[in-house]
C-alpha cells in the first residue's frame, strides 16, 4: 500500500511541476547561496574574533595569527561569489 501511495504522490508532484515552474529563479537561488555563505562567515567570525582579541590581550605576538584566523572565513563568501559569477 505504501508503494501505491508513493507512486500516486509522485504523479501529483510531476503534474504540479509541469503546470508551474521553478520556485526560484537562477538569480534568486544565487542570492540565497551567497547570503547563506555570508551568514555562516559572520557567525564564525563572531567566535573567532572574540577569541583572537582575548589571545592578543594576553600576548601581543599573536596579532598576525589572530588577524589571519579572523579573515579566513571571509574567503568563503568570496568563493561563493566567484562560483555564482561563473555559473551565471
Amino acid at each position: 500500500m505504501s508503494l501505491e501511495l508513493a507512486s500516486e504522490f509522485g504523479n501529483v508532484v510531476l503534474q504540479a511541476g509541469e503546470a508551474g515552474g521553478p520556485a526560484l529563479s537562477e538569480l534568486g537561488a544565487a542570492a540565497i547561496a551567497v547570503g547563506l555563505a555570508a551568514f555562516g562567515a559572520g557567525y564564525s567570525q563572531r567566535a573567532i574574533g572574540a577569541a583572537a582579541v582575548g589571545a592578543m590581550a594576553e600576548n601581543e605576538d599573536l596579532f598576525a595569527r589572530g588577524l589571519i584566523l579572523t579573515v579566513l572565513p571571509e574567503t568563503l563568501v568570496i568563493l561563493a561569489l566567484l562560483v555564482v559569477i561563473l555559473l551565471l
